[in-house]
Formats: C-alpha cells, structure tokens, sequence
C-alpha cells in the first residue's frame, strides 16, 4: 500500500505523489541492506531466513487429522441460541462462495441442534401427558361428555399460561416446557373435583344447570384453597437468589401462573360446561357399588397380612410398603445425588497435558498420538485437536480436544461411557495424562478447567499457598472416591535464570536495559514492524534461527552493540 506524499502542482495538471515504502511481503524484505562489509553490502537475507509464516508458530489445530482454524462463536447474553445459530450458518453459506476452492468449512458442533432435539422431547413428553391425563379420566368416568369437560381445562390453561409468559418475556425453553409438563398433573385436579361434586348434586335428582350452581358454590372455596396451597409451594423458588433463583424463577412463576389459570378455569368454565352438556345422572346403583367396593379396599382390617411386609409396610397396605422401600433404597445411598444431571449432548470436551517444560515439537508428536485413539473410536462424528496458545490454556504442554459424537440412536454409548472408554485408552500414549468430561449443560461459577469439579485455595503468602496446595493435592489423590485428580498449579517448569554482571556491563558501556532488550529480540519474537495492506495488517517478526534456540551454549554467542556503536562480542553475563 503506497502512502500519500503531497502533490505535485503543475501547470495544467496537479499529480498527487505516492511513496513506494511500504513493503509487503518476505520477498521484498530479503535484499534490504542492513550494513556494508569492506564496500559488500550485507543484506537481510544474508543474516538469516526471511520468510511468509503466521504470527503464533507455537499453535496448532486440526479438524479430523487435517490442519485447520477452528472458529468458535458464542451467542450474546439475552439472544436466542437458534435464531443466532440460523444467522450464522445464512452467512457462512455467502463466505464459502467467496472463498477460495481448496478452502472447506465444515461445522464441528451446532448446540442449537441439541437444544432443538431437547425441546422437541419435552414437547413430545408435554403431548404425551395430556393424552395419558385424558385417557385416565374416561378409564374412571366412563362418560364421553364428563371427559371432555374437565379435559377442557388442559388447553384453556395452557393457553393462558402462554399469554402470561409473553407478557414476562418468557420463552419455551427447556425449564418453562417441564414446568408445563409437570403442571399437566395440577390443573386438571381442579376441573376433576368440580365435576365430581356436580355430578354428585345430580345424583340427587337435580338437573345439570341447578346441580352446576348448587356444586360450584359448595365446593368453590375448596378449589380456591388448593390452588393457593399448590402455589405457595413455588413461591420461596421465586425469591430464591443467586444463580440457582435465577434458572429456576422461570420454571416456579410458569407452573404458579398455570394452577392459578386453571383454579380460574375450574371455577368459571367447568361449572358452565357441567350445566350445560352433562348427559343425565348415573345410575345410584352402580355409583353405590363402586363406593362399596372402594370402601372395602381402603379398610386395613380386610388388607390380607402378608409374611414379608415386615415393619416396612404401613397400615394403608402396598403404599406403605412402596414408601418403605423406597426410604430404604434413599437411606443406603444408592440413588444417585448432585445439583445438575448429566446429560448427553453428544459433546466432550477434553484436556492433554505433558510434563512441564515439554518442547512444543513433543508436545505436537504426543498429540498426534492422541488424536489417532480418538479418530478411531466409532462413536466418534468429527472432532477438533489443538495445542499451544489459546483456548482454555496458554501453556505449551497442554493440549486440547473437542469431540463430536454421533447421534444417540446410532451409539450404543452414552457420552459419559465414551469419555471413560477414550480415558482407559489413552494410557497407550507414554509421558501424556488426558482428561475427558462430559460438560453440564449448565456452568457455575468457577473457571473451565481438566475436571468437572474444582476446589480453589488462596492466601496471602505464596510460599505457604504452594506447599498447601501440594499437600491438598496428595490428600484427594489418597481417596479412593476420585480419580483423575490434578491441578492447574505449574511451578515445576524448567528456567534458565541469566545473572547480569553489572560491573562489566558498565565497563562495556552498555546498560541493563540493553542487556534485557537483546535477549528479547533473540528469545522474544519480537514484532519489529508491521506491514499495511488494503484489507488488513501483518507484524513483522524478529527471532532467532530454531537451531539457536535448541542450545543453551548458544546464549555465550550473543553480541551486543552499546550506545557508542562498539560492538561488544563477549556478553555480560558467566557462560
């Protein structure tokens, strides 16, 4: 890119006058002259390799086994994971055709796609119980018109439960959806107590529309105290702070406001159905029979002793021997307990590490190993593998996985068996730990770390911080309970400390400060320049040739130039 220099005036034209002084590429920084030797001049070129190369070289990452860039994009807070996931694969469709042909873009992993799946399985869950709640109805009534009735409630509490969420600014999610699908059980109670209790009105010879009046008046403040009862178990839920009251105030004001609307519909709708396309009142005879029969079940003295109810079994027969058992099975611990599930989302995530100090060449062999185990694995869609700078960790002797898997219904495998399956295997890779996880769908606190658990110490004095540190360490590794135990805590990498002699520095009429900056521009990759385009900017990096960098004798072969322009040869510091 040529910089404007002024303007040329002339006498019937102006020019404007543009300097040739940006250079561009490698090419053209390899003859620049650098000093002259006996009337020789030196160039760049002649120093060292001048090459195109990117700015990190102690990075990289593969997608499948093939060198790649791997983008991630993260939603902004407050915006729906779908429509931004539709947003980016629209406009990812108009790069690819401007990219070149032997560019390919591929998607790792789309989370809108889980969140699809898990939303449709509410949905299906949410279907599933109102057919199962009407059909229990008509199993127990008998009586199609009596059916539909209560029935009607589901819908019209629903629908106004979704009118409520969207004046909130509430959306379907999966929290809002289970609250709805766990509401399904309670707002159907209301309608069912009020159609029992008119039916029971026109058993006594009433017609349907005095039997709705007479039913609804004696059983309204009945309905009323349920519904307050039921939602007065949610509200602590609403008040609750920090972020557990964040996830969860969603889900207690979307199944509040749904038993409140269906106590409304119970008390209004219901009654004027009941009056009004109730068939006529059932026969005494067979109601009367089914109370006889009832009452004989619910009498402890007829419930036939059985030898191995034991002290478990209440006096109310097989429930109180389910709610034995069931505290029992609680009692021992075998159920399972923690705040968030696991849930498989088809996506692990995992952590390599290496000795401290492992060169970025081991680090990349060992790497290399790793990802094979992985790409042979089945159940495994596309994965991604990176070491170096960047990501969750900037030391070179971490890598990074970010695996894939293949849709459920096509692995026999949950995410979590494949994690501990590739974790056994990975002990066929020598000098290298790798720990896999299945993340939660949700994180708390804390920083992204190898594990699913953390435990973080401070204190003010460093020295006694480590020397805890280490103990907790040993500590958590002696308790059969946890496996993979590690730490994030890397003060075992090996230095090289240079000692500056300062008397001879000054005798060299150097300074310290001059000292530092040379063993930069050797060790630093130093950015000396940087190279404007049209579209975007390079730096231009100083360092060392590989070669020198491999040998610590190669330090004693630095020279220094000091402010008078004397080159001294001989360094400053004890070889």
């Amino acid at each position: 890119m040529n910089l404007p220099s002024g303007i040329l005036w002339g006498t019937d034209r102006a020019y404007a006058v543009e300097a040739e002084g940006q250079l561009e590429s490698a090419a053209a920084f390899r003859p620049l002259i650098v000093a002259w030797r006996d009337g020789v001049p030196v160039r760049l070129g002649d120093l060292g390799r001048v090459i195109d190369s990117v700015q990190e070289t102690k990075a990289a990452g593969w997608f499948n086994g093939t060198r790649s860039i791997v983008l991630a994009i993260q939603r902004q807070p407050g915006t729906n994971t779908v429509a931004v996931a539709d947003r980016v694969k629209a406009a990812m469709a108009q790069i690819q055709r401007q990219l070149p042909a032997a560019v390919k873009v591929e998607t790792l992993y789309d989370r809108s796609v889980t969140i699809q799946e898990s939303v449709h399985e509410v949905k299906f869950t949410l279907y599933l119980t109102l057919c199962l709640v009407i059909l229990t109805i008509f199993l127990f009534l008998r009586n199609l018109s009596a059916t539909v009735i209560p029935s009607l409630a589901l819908p019209m509490s629903l629908v106004g439960t979704f009118a409520v969420m969207y004046v909130l600014g509430y959306s379907l999610d999966n929290l809002s959806l289970m609250a709805l699908t766990l509401s399904v059980g309670f707002v159907v109670d209301d309608a069912i107590v009020m159609l029992e209790n008119i039916v029971r009105h026109m058993e006594m010879g009433k017609p349907a529309r005095q039997a709705a009046f007479d039913g609804a008046r004696e059983i309204g403040f009945t309905i009323l105290s349920m519904t307050i009862s039921l939602v007065a178990v949610f509200i602590p839920l609403v008040f609750m702070g920090g972020l557990v009251g964040r996830l969860f105030r969603e889900f207690a004001v979307t199944i509040a406001v749904a038993i409140l609307v269906s106590g409304f519909v119970s008390l209004t709708l219901t009654p004027m159905l009941g009056s009004r396309f109730l068939a006529g009142a059932p026969r005494r005879r067979r109601r009367a029979r089914l109370r006889h029969r009832a009452g004989v079940c619910r009498d402890p003295a007829l419930v036939p002793p059985h030898p191995r109810l034991g002290d478990g079994a209440a006096p109310d027969g097989a429930g109180g021997l389910v709610r034995g058992a069931g505290g029992h099975h609680l009692a021992r611990g075998d159920h399972p307990q923690g705040f968030l599930p696991s849930e498989d989302t088809a996506q692990l995530r995992g952590t390599t590490e290496a000795a401290e100090g492992t060169s970025f060449e081991a680090m990349l062999r060992l790497q290399r190993q790793a990802a094979a185990i992985v790409g042979a694995d089945s159940n495994v869609a596309n994965f991604m593998s990176a070491v170096g700078s960047g990501g969750r960790s900037s030391n070179i002797n971490q890598g990074r996985f970010f695996i894939h898997l293949k849709p459920r219904r096509e692995r026999r495998q949950t995410a979590d068996e494949v994690a501990r399956s590739l974790s056994g295997r990975m002990s066929a890779v020598p000098g290298m730990k790798v720990y896999f996880q299945n993340p939660p769908a949700i994180s708390i606190g804390g920083r992204s770390t190898k594990s699913l658990y953390q435990y973080t110490i401070q204190g003010p004095d460093i020295a006694e911080l480590y020397g805890t540190a280490g103990e907790l360490e040993r500590a958590l590794r002696a308790l059969p309970q946890l496996h993979d135990v590690t730490t994030d805590l890397n003060i075992r990498n090996p230095q090289v400390r240079v000692k500056i002699d300062r008397e001879r520095t000054a005798a060299y009429g150097l300074t310290v400060q001059a000292v530092e900056q040379a063993l930069y521009d050797a060790y630093g990759a130093r950015q000396v320049s940087t190279i404007y385009t049209a579209t975007n900017q390079y730096w231009v990096v100083l360092e060392l040739l590989p070669e020198y960098q491999r040998d610590l004798g190669a330090l004693s072969l630095l020279g220094l130039r000091a402010a008078n322009g004397r080159w001294c040869r001989s360094p400053p510091w004890p070889r």
